[in-house]
């Protein structure tokens, strides 16, 4: 087993239509504004920014991310990630009643030095962690949501 290697996936039922929640997960830049483990986002292009992200637990992770795939119709948003951790993620947005389903996955390699040397004792905490951030997420893009 490769200890520094996470596979992810968080599942959002949402009250609100899919172009809605599409809307505000398009535009990265803005995840600060409603996600508050998402410290910020500097974008250097149209498809590529600079994340810094920090959830409960007292270390920040950096990475660029790249956009792969954009796909209102299907409802994707791909991308790719290098830095601190490397790999990919995706948002798929879906209609389910009574509004829509969006499901986040995301496949990583820790490349932080800290991270990769706690890696054994500490898988477990950083799961919780990254399951605090995405719930905190959530609860960020429901009041987002009600307030576009």
């Amino acid at each position: 087993m490769d200890w520094n290697h996470y596979r992810f996936r968080s599942l959002w039922p949402l009250p609100a239509p899919p172009a809605a929640v599409y809307a505000v997960l398009e535009r990265p830049e803005d995840y600060p504004r409603w996600w508050p483990q998402v410290r910020a986002v500097t974008r250097l292009d149209r498809s590529t920014g600079i994340l810094t992200i920090r959830s409960a637990l007292p270390y920040a992770m950096t990475f660029t991310a790249r956009e792969r795939r954009r796909d209102p119709v299907a409802g994707v948003l791909e991308i790719a990630i290098s830095g601190d951790i490397e790999g990919w993620a995706r948002w798929t947005v879906t209609a389910a009643a009574p509004g829509t389903l969006a499901l986040y996955e995301q496949e990583v390699d820790v490349r932080k030095p800290l991270l990769r040397r706690l890696a054994v004792p500490g898988r477990p905490v950083f799961r919780v962690n990254h399951r605090l951030m995405m719930r905190s997420g959530r609860r960020g893009l429901l009041r987002r949501l009600r307030a576009v």
